[in-house]
């Protein structure tokens, strides 16, 4: 099989509630601790906080010996907690900045803002974790700069309350989930509106949720919405089924039991409660014209209930020997499918109620279990699809003709078992493009499949061409559709593959009825809003078409949709007439009884069927919104798929090292006191990272976690570097950029940093070289940055003291520059650095920047070294420090020992 196609996951806000809260403890601030990281080598850190206030800080110095050997260097903020091992140290401060420095003294990473304070930290040779008070774990690799976990939260391993079941309401303005609620079932009815327009979204006076029946004791594990939209029909744990009906307006009450007073806007009311089952109910379906119900139990069951009549029960179908957990309704009528823990598809004639095919093959090699099947039929019929399938010991979904029950197919990639299968309701012909003439084509069908391994595939029939037949049947489409079955003999691959669009397993999926959207749940608590276009999936037939193939296969349409139309569709075979003259009989033994049956108020809801009432919901058309920007990380789904239908029109290139670079388009005037706007634009245009597009994991940076608690700030100034680089300046004074590969802002200037006011380096500037003043760094901390402004007021404090913050500020200057990716300024610092160096006297930090910039004299394939940075030649760098170490007598041996060996990899 190809490989599947992929599309980047969209993913909405969990509906159901607020997500749970988990605050872990935090150090508190000692005025100085200590502590031995490594005893071989010996590496012992030292902490001393506010060993001195300069210019309002708190300064504090960090102190290492490592073999003997001491290094300090000054922090602008009180630290809080620290780690290290033999070759990495990394200490949190208050201002939530982690500093990571090697033994040696060498910065690592540059200074790495932290949404929330450090609980603990933890150091390797190699890597630096870091769990945060908010309950979040990041992993960053040190040595080659880039995040393995980024913001990973521990709600995620902790037990939540998941989604089962989830179901689009026929009209499409609500949708409703079934899952665990605090001490019972819970069943909720939401807008739809929300999720589709980012207006409503924002908007308060629109309601989210409109509704929330507690009535079920314990778990409910599947909703459904009759045909018609009346009634909501739910199952659960508590081995009852619920039919649900929309009661009078009464006006907004309040949730029972709610401690936020959380408001139903609807009132939805229990009219009957289903009482047969001795276990749990997995499943509840509504057969095609809300004849019959039909739920499915642990209890090995199958009860067709009589939906005109409840609670009357038309039948119970017993054969399996398993828990069954999923049902499926033929479109026609004729069948009503099952599949149990049993490792077995059971077909059932709906007009004896016997057992029709009894499919064991594809499940004979299943292991293990899940928590639901769901299986699915094709909108034509033609097709079963099941769930929890094997074919050479990879999971499937087994596709089951209905001619013959032939199990010659199936849907494979998932990594894990196959939990859910759903069709779209609609049937689809190839879009033709503008302009073009009509070709003959073949309609086709549609089919999502979800999984325990969190991905989501959806699959879209290629048929062969097809025989286009003669007379009437040919030409009834204004496409010349070849109107035989639909065929499925020629997939190959999936249309979209999302891998892990959640934290749990897949529970469920839910098309809208106009087959361009679609609704999926998970266990982890999640429900993900996906939009396509037709450009996408294809033109749905209209009704005409729709009922033309019906037609030519079955002998009939299956349009019906009211009471009138059933007593007028022509009956298939003598069992269906015998049923439908004794239905006839006892309705008129019945006449003039109260009915308490949904027939009594069923209105004619032909305009729902063929969709002509759903045009009000937005669709997404390519280079559509393209004059808004983008929306925040809580936005629809909805508005994220329309903008990532707007990047598409963007010019892709790629970069030497082989990253995706979208050329940036025109951006429309920001609201700079938002941050978080002004932030998507830059994420969203220049670095698409499909792993940040997760609501759950954080949709891009956010800026706001850049502002320390309380503050009110707003982006004051921006800019875009030449190498895609996001910059962007606060009305506090702080700079941040992005860093692509540690997946999180750094702080790049400060101007109320007292390292960078009181740093003096005025002796070590170069008197050739100009100083660089267009770069990025430059212009955010000032472009005549004035060195050691406050010096003078310094005079009597003592020279390690000031030696110890100019250090510090001239490492901080490298590693932003480094994540800039400003070549130049970079250079420029480097020298700056090593003029300090050799003015302080300092060779064992001499020595660590020559052994950096040399690398290993002998090729390895186990080092981590890189010759180059920012595509400067480091080994060139170093020709370029050793003349400044060459100037001070001093330093002889190490000029010598340096230069010595560059000649030697030269003459190599």
């Amino acid at each position: 099989m190809a490989p599947p196609a992929e599309r980047e996951p969209g993913r909405a806000a969990a509906p159901p509630a607020a997500p749970a809260v988990l605050r872990l403890p935090t150090p508190s601030t000692q005025k100085a601790f200590s502590l031995q990281v490594s005893m071989e080598p010996s590496v012992f850190l030292e902490v001393e906080n506010e060993v001195s206030v300069v210019a309002g800080s708190k300064l504090s110095q960090l102190r290492c010996s490592r073999d003997g050997r001491d290094w300090s260097t000054l922090l602008p903020s009180p630290v809080v907690t620290a780690a290290g091992s033999s070759e990495v140290l990394a200490v949190a401060c208050e201002d939530r900045m982690l500093s990571v420095f090697s033994s040696c003294g060498r910065r690592l990473l540059p200074a790495i803002q932290l949404a929330t304070p450090v609980s603990a930290l933890h150091c390797s040779a190699h890597f630096v974790m870091v769990l945060t008070a908010g309950a979040a774990l990041s992993v960053w690799d040190v040595h080659k700069q880039r995040a393995l976990v980024k913001n990973e939260s521990l709600l995620t391993i902790l037990p939540g309350k998941p989604i089962f079941s989830v179901d689009i309401h026929p009209d499409g303005t609500k949708f409703a989930t079934g899952g665990q609620g605090e001490d019972s079932g819970k069943v909720m009815i939401w807008n739809m509106a929300p999720v589709l327009k980012e207006e409503d979204e924002k908007n308060e006076s629109v309601p989210k949720m409109l509704c929330q029946m507690d009535n079920h004791l314990a778990c409910v594990n599947c909703v459904r919405w009759s045909n018609n939209g009346l009634y909501l029909a739910s199952g659960g744990d508590d081995k009852l089924v619920m039919v649900w009906k929309r009661a009078a307006l009464i006006g907004p009450s309040t949730v029972f039991g709610s401690s936020s007073k959380l408001a139903n806007v609807e009132q939805w009311r229990c009219v009957t409660i289903l009482r047969n089952h001795t276990g749990d109910v997995m499943d509840v379906a509504w057969s095609p014209h809300d004849v019959w119900l039909a739920s499915c139990s642990v209890d090995n069951t199958i009860v067709i209930w009589n939906a005109r009549k409840f609670p009357e029960m038309v039948t119970c179908l017993r054969g399996h020997t398993g828990l069954v957990k999923g049902l499926t309704w033929d479109p026609v009528g004729k069948y009503i499918a099952s599949q149990a823990d049993d490792h077995s598809l059971k077909v059932w004639r709906t007009v004896d109620w016997q057992m029709e095919a009894n499919i064991t093959k594809p499940f004979s090699e299943c292991g293990g279990t899940t928590h639901v099947l769901r299986l699915s039929w094709s909108p034509d019929g033609q097709y079963l699809v099941s769930a929890h399938a094997m074919n050479n010991s990879g999971p499937t979904a087994q596709i089951v003709e209905r001619d013959g029950w032939k199990t010659n197919m199936d849907f494979v990639g998932h990594r894990k078992a196959v939990t859910v299968v759903t069709f779209n309701p609609k049937i689809f012909k190839k879009k033709q493009k503008n302009g073009s003439a009509p070709k003959p084509g073949c309609p086709y069908c549609c089919c999502a499949v979800g999984s325990k391994d969190r991905s989501l595939s959806v699959w879209v029939s290629t048929p062969p061409n097809a025989h286009i037949r003669s007379g009437p049947l040919a030409s009834a489409g204004s496409d010349q559709l070849s109107l035989s079955p639909l065929q499925l003999t020629s997939l190959k691959r999936p249309l979209v593959v999302i891998h892990d669009l959640f934290d749990k397993s897949i529970m469920d999926i839910s098309w809208t009825l106009t087959g361009l959207g679609m609704l999926v749940c998970s266990m982890d608590g999640t429900v993900a809003y996906l939009d396509f276009s037709q450009d996408e999936l294809g033109d749905p037939l209209n009704e005409e078409e729709k009922n033309t193939i019906h037609q030519n296969i079955y002998g009939k349409s299956l349009a019906i949709t009211t009471e009138v139309q059933l007593s007028t569709t022509i009956i298939e075979n003598p069992e269906m007439l015998k049923y439908q003259q004794e239905r006839q009989t006892s309705a008129q033994a019945g006449a003039g009884a109260a009915s308490a049956g949904p027939e009594a108020a069923a209105p004619k809801v032909n305009s729902v069927m063929n969709g002509e009432s759903l045009e009000d919901i937005r669709k997404v058309s390519p280079g559509g919104g393209a004059s808004h920007p983008p929306p925040p990380a809580g936005a629809p789904v909805n508005a994220r798929l329309l903008f990532q239908n707007l990047l598409k029109k963007q010019v892709e290139t790629r970069t030497a090292d082989g990253r995706r670079r979208i050329t940036p388009l025109c951006i429309a005037q920001l609201d700079t006191g938002c941050c978080s706007t002004l932030n998507q634009w830059f994420w969203v245009l220049l670095h698409l990272k499909s792993s940040l597009l997760r609501l759950g994991g954080g949709a891009g940076p956010s800026m706001n976690r850049c502002c320390p608690p309380g503050a009110d700030s707003s982006v004051s100034q921006s800019l875009l570097t030449q190498q895609g680089v996001p910059v962007v300046g606060l009305s506090n004074g702080k700079s941040y950029c992005f860093s692509v590969s540690l997946e999180t802002w750094t702080l790049i200037a400060d101007k109320g940093d007292s390292l960078v006011q009181c740093a003096d380096f005025r002796s070590c500037l170069p008197s050739h070289d100009a100083p660089v003043s267009s770069g990025p760094l430059a212009v955010m901390q000032g472009r005549n940055l004035n060195a050691g402004r406050l010096a003078s007021r310094l005079s009597s404090t003592p020279h390690h003291l000031q030696q110890s913050m100019t250090l510090a500020f001239l490492e901080n200057q490298l590693a932003s520059a480094l994540t800039l990716q400003s070549s130049q300024e970079y250079r420029y610092w480097l020298l700056i650095y090593a003029r300090f160096l050799v003015n302080e006297g300092s060779e064992y930090r001499l020595r660590e920047l020559c052994k950096e910039l040399l690398g290993p004299v002998h090729k390895s394939t186990a080092t981590s070294w890189e010759p180059a940075t920012l595509g400067l030649r480091k080994r060139e760098l170093l020709r370029e420090v050793l003349p400044v170490i060459g100037a001070n007598l001093r330093f002889q041996r190490l000029f010598t020992e340096y230069q010595d060996q560059l000649e030697l990899l030269r003459s190599k």
